[in-house]
């Protein structure tokens, strides 16, 4: 019976998917850019830069969630000289 080393196993580095990394993410680019707004208008006397600030915080904050999380693996080469053997 043979078995199996368990450092042959394929590696996973990818980052695991934590959502509260996610939540983390969306939720402090929609608090940083709205408040970047908010100060905006406030000294502009406008009432629109916040909700501009708040869209753009939010899709920067997915934007960061996709990258990270979706990142393509690099060729393993060590795997590729298991297979030639």
């Amino acid at each position: 019976m043979s078995q199996q080393d368990p450092s042959a196993a394929p590696h996973d580095d990818r980052p695991r998917g934590d959502p509260w990394h996610a939540f983390g993410y969306i939720v402090s680019g929609v608090a940083l850019y709205g408040f970047l707004g908010w100060l905006l208008d406030r000294w502009l006397d406008t009432d629109f830069i916040v909700a501009i600030g708040i869209i753009f915080g939010a899709g920067l904050g997915i934007y960061l969630t996709f990258s990270r999380f979706n990142r393509a693996l690099p060729p393993d080469s060590s795997h590729d000289q298991h297979e030639e053997n």
